[in-house]
């Protein structure tokens, strides 16, 4: 049904009696309402809703039934021409970024969709959910792997338009008047993404803010999930950035949490999972200088047996101890099944020659192995002015002379200065060609691979910075080695707090996350996919039995880590959607307390995550109470 027909439809209902509210509340055999029931609200009900969210209640369309309905259409070409875009994706009410795990889901539209503008809209929908007992789904960015942000049969709350942005001096949260200094910060709505806030914090601003490394992922479920940049070992995480919310909860009421004002629900939010406490409508969070520089360092290393390949690995393992363990250094190293060890981070506060310096030792040991280790490809370690590294318009105007430079062209002189010219051997950003996208619609191509992905398996798992000690760095490169034996992993050191700075690690430890993270100096990743892939799509069906079989390996990987780390915990964002025993894996020993916020906020359960706390009270599916 399209919007005017819709509308249409609802208006004609207007004197048909609304449903009245749940009448067996008391039941302990509870179940949501769908489509089907007899008892799902009427027309006129809806009219009420639609009204009272200004004309913003709309039917969820789903654009990936063209391809099944009419795949030689102007619908699905459309869709295939753009669904490895997630800008595209995102304006979607109906699709997310993942489109489902194997043996776990598959994206679903909800019935109908709240296209939120402020805490009123939200209000009115959480409201009209709890009244009618339906599902309720919240979606900013879509970005989640275990399909958190979707619900078949469901009322959504879509808070993507919701991306105002307000810049402060001095910013005091709301009755913190006497206890807290004024400081720089940022209020965002919920649906805000990375890039946006980036374009206005950092390029015009000149200031820093914790956002998702992904440009597209959407800060209100950042914060919520913990929540890491490239930067962190810096600057901490999401999480610990928040200064304020406005949020509605599950009685409908718009409440402000801070450290003085709900500070409870305030210390839940940060980290203790998204969609689960209530629906934030915006958030203010605190800023940071820049440094002058932001750079990356990119190269390969081949190892030319298994027995070279574990040298290789110690040697980077205590080359990182040594050289890479502080705040300066992020990203990741990828341990790969053919004795490969591929580089990419990111470092901040150093120039192009200091960059340079740090990883002459470890280039200059890979150069005397004897053959048996050797770059594979090309160097590129460099860095630009930390205020046009999202600078979509300054990189569309650069990067011809960064990747093809020209020896007698005067442009490159300060280039030269930084190292670009080996620093970008092709474009790092994709970009958003549709007809009227924003200017900034920019990603990483490292990111590019999320989009449209079907999940066949994945794990993360925080290793603690003791591991890094010279008595136990044999131990951690033979289980990396053993690893990678199975499936690639990747070590993501930007999130792991040890070896930041005293101020990020305080603020970290006053959210919800595991506290492994504070002691981890790296989160290892293991993952595999397809894509783009959805059931039911001749063409683009997910490999059931590829999938079954690359799950098993990521487990045996994974399991060569556990048996140096049994109880490493896991990030609640990047999972696994089977997580054994995800309340002490997400949350540690701040489950307790997790706990006892959702059941003062949330006593009923209306907001349901898979994997959330409170989630073990209901079905997989989160309609039937257990």
């Amino acid at each position: 049904m399209n919007r005017r027909s819709f509308l249409k439809t609802i208006g004609s209902a207007a004197l048909i009696p609304i449903l009245p509210r749940r009448l067996f509340a008391a039941s302990t055999s509870f179940s949501r309402r769908r489509p089907s029931d007899a008892t799902w609200p009427s027309p006129s009900a809806w009219k009420q809703l639609n009204d009272a969210v200004g004309g913003n209640l709309i039917p969820v369309e789903f654009p990936l039934s063209a391809l099944k309905t009419d795949p030689d259409g102007a619908a699905a070409k459309l869709l295939m021409d753009n669904i490895r875009n997630p800008y595209y994706v995102g304006d979607q009410p109906g699709l997310t970024e993942t489109l489902g795990w194997v043996d776990a889901w598959a994206t679903k539209p909800s019935a109908y969709a709240v296209a939120a503008r402020n805490a009123q809209d939200i209000a009115a929908a959480v409201n009209f959910a709890r009244e009618n007992d339906l599902r309720l789904v919240v979606k900013g960015g879509g970005h989640s792997y275990q399909g958190t942000s979707n619900a078949p049969d469901s009322l959504l709350i879509w808070t993507r338009h919701m991306n105002q942005i307000e810049m402060h001096d001095a910013f005091v949260p709301n009755g913190c008047e006497h206890a807290m200094q004024p400081q720089p910060a940022v209020t965002v709505g919920a649906g805000t993404i990375g890039m946006q806030a980036y374009d206005v914090v950092t390029t015009k601003g000149g200031k820093y803010v914790q956002g998702g490394g992904c440009t597209t992922v959407c800060l209100g479920g950042l914060v919520q999930s913990g929540g890491f940049g490239s930067y962190s070992k810096h600057y901490g995480t999401a999480a610990g950035s928040l200064l304020e919310a406005e949020v509605v909860t599950a009685d409908g009421q718009i409440r402000i949490a801070n450290a003085c004002t709900n500070p409870d629900l305030f210390w839940a939010l940060k980290g203790g999972g998204g969609g689960t406490f209530g629906v934030v409508s915006k958030m203010t969070l605190r800023l940071h200088d820049l440094p002058e520089f932001f750079g990356a360092a990119g190269f390969t290393v081949k190892a030319a047996s298994d027995d070279a390949y574990r040298r290789l690995i110690r040697k980077f393992v205590s080359f990182y101890h040594d050289h890479l363990f502080n705040d300066h250094w992020g990203e990741q190293a990828h341990v790969k099944p053919d004795n490969t060890l591929e580089i990419s981070m990111t470092s901040q506060g150093l120039d192009a020659d200091q960059a340079k310096k740090t990883w002459q030792p470890f280039l200059d040991w890979v150069a005397n192995s004897t053959n048996e280790c050797s770059i594979t490809g090309r160097v590129n370690i460099g860095c630009i002015p930390a205020r046009h590294w999202w600078d979509v318009q300054w990189w569309k105007e650069h990067w011809p002379e960064i990747a093809f430079p020209n020896p007698n062209g005067s442009a490159l002189i300060g280039l030269l200065d930084y190292g670009l010219v080996h620093l970008i051997p092709q474009p790092l950003f994709n970009f958003d060609n549709r007809p009227g996208a924003g200017p900034n619609n920019a990603w990483w191509k490292g990111d590019g691979g999320q989009v449209a992905w079907f999940i066949w398996g994945f794990e993360s798992l925080w290793l603690p910075a003791s591991l890094l000690e010279n008595d136990a760095q044999d131990r951690l490169a033979d289980a990396l080695f053993a690893s990678s034996r199975y499936s690639g992993l990747e070590l993501h050191f930007n999130k792991g707090l040890a070896g930041a700075p005293p101020d990020a690690i305080d603020l970290a430890t006053d959210t919800a996350t595991n506290p492994a993270v504070l002691t981890g100096f790296a989160l290892a990743i293991v993952g595999n996919a397809q894509g783009p892939a959805y059931p039911g799509i001749p063409g683009h069906e997910p490999k059931v039995a590829d999938g079954r079989e690359a799950a098993a390996r990521i487990q045996k990987c994974v399991d060569q880590l556990r048996a140096l780390v049994p109880n490493g915990g896991a990030y609640v964002s990047e999972s696994n959607y089977f997580e054994k025993g995800f309340q002490q894996a997400y949350w540690g020993s701040n489950f307790a307390r997790l706990a006892e916020v959702k059941r003062k906020y949330d006593p009923d359960g209306l907001f349901f995550v898979h994997n959330g706390v409170g989630s073990d009270q209901w079905s997989t599916d989160g309609f039937t109470k257990l």
